[in-house]
């Protein structure tokens, strides 16, 4: 009898390269205009107070991965922490943070087009080249997965090529009279002007750290993920830190405050270091970077709200219905439609709107935490947070701190999202829970599973 292939599981570099893509984005190559403006040479502490502080975050999450090896994150340490409604909010609102970066990156995508050539400044083109490049990933998308490794592979090489090929040379070109000013004189005219200008700067650059929530959702698909999760976040972290802090570093050491003036100053920053020849080479990894990480978001997205349906029973069989391709055609058709409707916004409240649904995220994970350490009802596995509830708290503080900085516009479209997402669950969560008999089997999994609750001495009552 011939033995069943069992898919490889990632190991700890395959976790790692993962996260590191995962995180690294358009946000590296186009952002750092907007965190100049802003702070100007002091963009440099905003970048690594944002790191320190999701840091903190990273390591509720790498504590709540110990714990846990079944894939969804967020939604997972939800709905065995606060239950099914809890789990089912965040799955979905985890849904509509893969549609906002979907769409963040193909407006990334034209923006960089648009940079360098003035027919995309037209209304009709941008559109057109934006909705044909969605129905361009949906369509490949029907047909399975056959393209995704290449291209999410060619992306992540041009990603870290040009970023490494970037802080390599240009570190030879810098020039210390650039570093001035250290900050805008608006900034300076006060501590309230301060700090409004360290907040804008700050949720800006902490939405390039915001991928490393997504490490832990397939988590079921990785080798020992309860001990390599926890250490690849930390070490994505530190890593993403570095390049991100040398590559604002060496911009401004070459651009000074001619930062501010252009939408992609990375690359204008190697053509002012290098010439015509280092423009082209940074535009065309920007280019093949943003059309792999949106096209591994086309992919991705629509296959987390079908496990939301087929693996988790918490959406109807209609949403996780495929084609013979093995594709979510249904998760497809909605991601796309969402995704055609976001595009028509600006970068920057779609970053907005990023921030504001992984702050959904941050928080009720960050509570679960909490309250694991006190009930020790799934114990640590390979990692524990120490400090006991420091860390957890400090996390809670700063996810708050970001409420400030939301536009109301953010917040608006957030509870629309929360309330059009309560309404569909009490009209069609209780009938869908009946009609499988409880709770549902990939659940029913986890909390029993042996090694994940031997030293468990409550009874689950969910």
């Amino acid at each position: 009898m011939a033995k069943k292939n069992v898919p490889k599981k990632l190991t700890f570099m395959s976790i790692y390269f993962l996260g590191i893509n995962g995180i690294i984005g358009s946000g590296a190559f186009l952002l750092p205009q907007s965190i100049y403006k802003d702070m100007n040479l002091l963009s440099v502490i905003v970048l690594l107070s944002a790191a320190l502080t999701v840091g903190l975050i990273a390591l509720c999450y790498a504590d709540l991965a110990s714990r846990f090896t079944g894939s969804g994150a967020a939604w997972l340490y939800s709905y065995n922490a606060f239950g099914r409604f809890a789990g089912y909010e965040l799955g979905v609102f985890t849904w509509f943070l893969g549609c906002c970066t979907y769409a963040a990156e193909v407006v990334a995508f034209l923006t960089t087009l648009k940079s360098f050539i003035p027919a995309f400044n037209q209304s009709s083109i941008y559109f057109a080249v934006g909705i044909g490049l969605i129905i361009l990933f949906s369509i490949i998308n029907f047909f399975g997965r056959s393209l995704v490794k290449i291209i999410d592979n060619t992306s992540s090489i041009a990603k870290l090529s040009t970023i490494i090929l970037f802080i390599v040379v240009g570190v030879f070109f810098m020039h210390f009279v650039n570093f001035h000013p250290v900050m805008p004189a608006a900034a300076a005219q006060g501590v309230g002007p301060f700090l409004h200008h360290f907040g804008a700067a700050f949720s800006v650059v902490f939405y390039l750290f915001s991928g490393f929530s997504f490490i832990p959702i397939a988590a079921s698909q990785m080798k020992d993920p309860a001990k390599n999760i926890p250490r690849a976040l930390i070490a994505v972290m530190i890593s993403v830190t570095i390049l991100y802090t040398l590559m604002l570093l060496i911009a401004i050491g070459i651009l000074g405050h001619k930062m501010s003036w252009y939408t992609i100053p990375i690359a204008n920053a190697f053509k002012a270091a290098v010439g015509e020849w280092g423009y082209i080479v940074v535009i065309v990894g920007v280019l093949l970077s943003i059309f792999g990480v949106a096209f591994t978001c086309s992919f991705n997205t629509p296959a987390l709200i079908a496990s939301l349906s087929l693996e988790h029973h918490l959406l109807p069989d209609w949403v996780g219905k495929k084609n013979k391709f093995d594709a979510p055609w249904v998760g497809i058709i909605l991601t796309a439609a969402v995704t055609l409707l976001l595009i028509t916004q600006s970068y920057l409240f779609l970053v907005g709107c990023i921030v504001l649904a992984s702050f959904v995220q941050y928080v009720p994970s960050i509570f679960a935490v909490i309250k694991f350490k006190h009930t020790d009802q799934y114990p640590n596995h390979g990692f524990k947070l120490p400090g006991g509830d420091t860390i957890p708290i400090l996390a809670l503080l700063v996810a708050c701190y970001l409420v400030f900085n939301f536009t109301w516009e953010t917040m608006l479209l957030s509870i629309v999202v929360a309330a059009v997402t309560a309404i569909l669950y009490f009209f069609l969560g209780k009938r869908r829970l009946a009609k499988i008999g409880g709770i549902p089997t990939a659940i029913r999994e986890i909390k029993n599973h042996p090694e994940l609750n031997k030293h468990n001495q409550k009874p689950d009552n969910k």
